[in-house]
C-alpha cells in the first residue's frame, strides 16, 4: 500500500488566512477538491459524512473531495485554509485506499507549515469565501497556470508541505489495506477509471476480475459499501463535475467523455444526484459572481 502512495499527486488551488463571521453560512456544498483548515480563533461548525464537527482553535480539519458538506459560523472565527486536487495513479483517489480521520490536534509545526505555504504562494488567497464564488470554472481553471509559475524549489516545497499536512489525517490505527484484498480493489478501480468513457457492465467487471457475477457483486459491495453499478454512476458524475468546473467543454462532450452517449439519460442521472440539471449546474458555476 505504501508503494501505491508513490504515485500521489497534489495540486494546490488556494491557500490563505481568513477572519470570518456569521456570513460564513453555506449548505449542500460539493467540490472536486479537498479542503484543509487550521482554526486559530473562535468557533464554527462543519457538517459532512453524517457528522457535525465543532471547529476549535489549534485543531486541523479535513474535508475530502466530492463530499457533501455544510458550513456555519454563529459569531466569529479565524482560519488558515488550503484547497487542492489529489490524484492517485490514473485518476483514482487516495480516499479509496486509506482510512482518514477528519479532525486532529494541531501543533506549532503545523501552523508553521501553513504560514510557509502561504509565503510560497502569496497569490493564491480567496477574494470571496463563498463556494459560489470559488467553485467555478473561472477560478479553478487558473490553478495550473499559477502552479507552473512557481520556481522549481517552491513547487517541490509546496508539494512536500501538502503531503505532510495530508498525512496527519491518515488513520494509523487501522490497516491501510482495503477491506478485502489490495489486488482486487486496485484492479477494479483502475479498470473503472480507465473505462469511464465506455459502457461498463457488471459482467465485464466480473470477467476482468476472473469472478462470477454474483461473487464479484458481493465482494465489490462488501469492499466499497455500494453496488458496482451505483459506484460507476457516482464516479461518472464526479468526473462530470470536475470537467464542468475545470474545462470549457460542452455538456454533450462531457457526457460522452464519461460514457453517456444519451445526453438526456446523463441529465436525469446528474439531476438525481445533485438536484440540478447539468445545464443549471454549469450556469451556476460560470455565471459572474457578485
Amino acid at each position: 500500500m505504501v508503494n501505491q502512495f508513490q504515485s500521489l499527486k497534489l495540486r494546490l488551488l488556494n491557500v490563505g488566512y481568513s477572519k470570518l463571521d456569521n456570513h460564513w453560512d453555506f449548505d449542500n456544498v460539493i467540490s472536486p477538491f479537498t479542503r484543509l483548515y487550521l482554526i486559530t480563533k473562535g468557533n464554527a461548525q462543519v457538517y459532512h459524512n453524517s457528522r457535525k464537527f465543532n471547529l476549535m482553535p489549534n485543531h486541523l480539519y479535513l474535508i475530502p473531495s466530492f463530499t457533501y458538506s455544510s458550513y456555519k459560523c454563529d459569531v466569529y472565527h479565524e482560519q488558515f485554509y488550503i484547497s487542492f486536487f489529489e490524484e492517485l495513479g490514473k485518476s483514482l483517489s487516495i480516499y479509496n485506499f486509506a482510512d482518514f480521520k477528519y479532525e486532529v490536534e494541531a501543533n506549532a509545526f503545523d501552523k508553521a507549515l501553513f504560514e510557509r505555504l502561504l509565503h510560497l504562494n502569496k497569490n493564491r488567497t480567496l477574494i470571496n469565501n463563498s463556494p459560489e464564488h470559488y467553485d467555478n470554472y473561472e477560478t479553478l481553471s487558473t490553478f495550473e497556470r499559477k502552479n507552473q509559475e512557481l520556481s522549481a524549489s517552491a513547487f517541490m516545497e509546496t508539494q512536500g508541505i501538502l503531503k505532510i499536512l495530508l498525512s496527519k489525517f491518515i488513520n494509523y490505527k487501522v490497516s491501510l489495506k482495503p477491506k478485502v484484498s489490495k489486488s482486487f480493489s486496485k484492479s477494479v478501480l483502475y479498470y473503472i477509471s480507465e473505462h469511464l468513457s465506455q459502457p461498463i457492465s457488471v459482467k465485464e467487471m466480473a470477467h476482468f476480475c476472473d469472478l462470477s457475477i454474483d461473487h464479484f457483486s458481493r465482494k465489490f459491495t462488501k469492499t466499497f459499501g455500494v453496488r458496482p453499478s451505483k459506484y460507476v454512476q457516482q464516479k461518472r458524475i464526479e468526473r462530470a463535475i470536475l470537467l464542468i468546473t475545470t474545462t470549457n467543454y460542452s455538456l454533450k462532450k462531457i457526457a460522452t467523455l464519461i460514457g453517456y452517449e444519451d445526453y438526456n439519460y446523463f441529465s436525469r442521472i446528474f439531476k438525481k444526484q445533485l438536484s440540478a440539471t447539468p445545464s443549471a449546474f454549469k450556469t451556476s458555476q460560470k455565471a459572474p459572481k457578485t
